[in-house]
């Protein structure tokens, strides 16, 4: 080749030629935030530095950008607030109540970046390709979604586990480069237990990932056998609980969200002791999003119970990224993926600009960007199948011993225990008695092809007229209904399935108010506000009915949840989480299961 053509040859730089360059002082960066106290992870301090951004990636943090910035840069003044990482969610579940490209935007205000999800919801409906699904509709958002493969496919102590070809298809997520790790794992599930739950924690082992934990409730010897199997757990209340699961090798992960708020326990432990421990939401609902709440509450919180700014913020930020193996996020370094949050006030953790992935994405704390499309495949809108009539939740007079009948007994939270029922007689069945509290508690399977369902009875809840039903039920396929009328839980759960999926509350006959959640029967893709509205009208017309529990849309999508013990729904039966098996209506006693 001739020499003098060399120039013509050239091509452009690549971004990582253009980050040294900018580094070096001879590029101009593609974005700029100047005058900021910039957080640096590694010394656990603020320094008064300028972040300098070429496409999605840092590439200098200098004491003055001023040399690299151009008229093509784009410029953020700090104007001395400080510059932090973006928020990484370390616990989450981004695919029920809305979808993650109907919300992003939300969860943006509030600082987050980075989303650690469980996928139990879309995956518990339609197994890895439900997990591709939230993969797929989150490919291109500014909030970098990674996921935890659910586990559940694996686990038999309430029914057969999933045939292979499901539980293959669910090990082979394991290789997608989005996924770090498998969810959560309930230790009533593996402590103690020959499961085929074995055969995905070697395979996430070999290839570094991550085992979620849910260990609410365990302690002492099963804790530490626990520790053999999971590297994080969420489920700590108390500052001693997160102590001994730190001392075991479990990383903490405290929680502040729609479930739960557990920051003053992680708080005084982080205090107390100087442990490692990471900040999630456990879940921020879109009620808690349509105000652009979400991780910056997290923060805020430890804060407020005595964690110094930076440390909490590390919690949020550092601490996560590494634990999950996140190297290239948690920390304001060159080469680090260019998620930045420019603080509008450190104590109450307000959150003023986003950077996402290099774009300024939330601007004076609103969103610069808004509400995505995702082409859903034709099933996750056709995923309930049920048809009930007032005869499926009848029960029968024989199903009692001397007039009792087991049944679930609401605490609060997730908790729900055994009790014991007398209910009244109307000719040979059964019925509820809204002056006792007594309610009927049921599960239908909404799989295709499948008819079980199991009805049961339910104290603590307070309903006093009419019904709730929905098919956002934690960790199983189907639709859970509480009520005092079998005509007005069957009308309630047959609104549910012909919207596809979604709440429905009814009192004489009329649905008092009802919230679709059309994508797989768990989430709904119409706009977030919207959604936070009509869950407002769902929780009004619990009151309604006479439900007079402290948060009403809880219990009952977690009556099948048996990851919190004792006491359980399945479609089959009462699950005795303790005891391991199935059981009925008929107490404990001389021939009793």
């Amino acid at each position: 080749m001739n020499g003098n053509n060399r120039d013509e040859d050239r091509t452009e730089p690549t971004n990582r030629q253009r980050e040294q360059a900018v580094a070096l002082g001879a590029d101009s960066a593609d974005l700029v935030i100047e005058n900021g106290r910039v957080l640096l992870a590694e010394l656990g301090e603020f320094r008064d530095r300028d972040v300098a951004v070429v496409g999605d990636r840092i590439a200098a943090v200098p004491e003055d950008a001023g040399g690299v910035v151009s008229d093509d840069t784009t410029v953020v003044d700090a104007d001395g607030r400080e510059v932090v990482p973006g928020f990484v969610d370390a616990h989450t579940h981004a695919d029920i109540f809305q979808t993650v490209e109907t919300s992003y935007h939300r969860i943006l205000e509030g600082g987050t970046t980075t989303l650690v999800t469980e996928a139990t919801a879309f995956g518990g409906v339609s197994g890895a390709d439900g997990v591709r699904e939230l993969l797929a509709a989150s490919a291109d958002l500014p909030v970098d979604l990674r996921v935890t493969v659910p586990p559940l496919a694996f686990f038999d102590a309430f029914g057969a586990p999933a045939d292979e070809a499901t539980r293959d298809g669910i090990i082979d997520l394991l290789e997608d480069e989005r996924v770090v790790g498998v969810g959560e794992s309930d230790w009533v599930q593996v402590v103690g237990r020959d499961s085929l739950a074995g055969e995905l924690y070697e395979r996430a082992r070999e290839l570094g990932l991550r085992v979620v934990g849910h260990g609410a409730g365990c302690s002492g010897e099963k804790l530490t056998a626990y520790a053999n199997i999971v590297d994080n757990d969420h489920e700590a209340i108390t500052a001693d609980e997160v102590t001994a699961r730190h001392e075991r090798g479990i990383h903490p992960i405290g929680r502040s969200g729609s479930i739960r708020d557990d920051s003053e326990a992680i708080a005084e432990a982080v205090r107390e002791n100087d442990i490692d421990a990471s900040l999630s939401t456990d879940g921020a609902w879109p009620d808690v999003l349509a105000t652009g709440e979400a991780m910056d509450a997290a923060v805020r919180r430890v804060i407020d119970h005595g964690v110094a700014p930076e440390t909490a913020i590390g919690m949020a930020t550092h601490a996560p990224a590494n634990h999950f193996g996140l190297t290239d996020r948690g920390s304001i370094a060159p080469g680090n993926v260019a998620d930045l949050l420019v603080l509008d006030d450190l104590e109450s953790v307000t959150v003023g600009s986003v950077v996402g992935d290099g774009e300024v994405v939330v601007r004076n704390g609103e969103a610069a960007v808004g509400p995505r499309e995702h082409d859903y495949s034709a099933e996750f809108y056709d995923s309930v199948d049920i048809d009930p009539t007032a005869a499926t939740f009848r029960v029968p007079t024989s199903a009692a011993r001397d007039g009792s009948v087991r049944a679930l007994e609401y605490s609060h939270g997730l908790i729900t225990t055994e009790t014991t029922v007398s209910p009244p007689v109307d000719g040979d069945a059964l019925v509820a008695d809204p002056s006792d509290d007594i309610a009927k508690a049921a599960l239908l399977d909404r799989r295709s092809g499948v008819d079980d369902a199991f009805t049961g009875f339910l104290t603590g809840y307070g309903i006093d007229e009419g019904a709730v039903a929905t098919s956002l039920t934690w960790e199983q396929a189907s639709v859970a209904v509480a009520g005092v009328d079998d005509a007005a839980m069957a009308r309630a759960a047959s609104h549910v399935a012909d919207a596809g999926g979604g709440f429905a509350v009814v009192r004489d006959g009329e649905v008092l108010a009802d919230l679709p959640l059309a994508v797989a029967g768990v989430a709904a893709d119409t706009p977030l506000d919207e959604t936070a509205e009509r869950m407002d009208d769902v929780r009004a017309a619990l009151r309604a009915v006479g439900v007079d529990v402290e948060r009403p849309l809880l219990p009952i999508q977690t009556l099948t949840f048996f990851g919190v013990p004792s006491l359980k729904l399945t479609p089959r039966g009462y699950a005795d989480i303790f005891g391991r098996r199935v059981v009925g209506l008929m107490p404990p006693g001389d021939g009793g299961k």
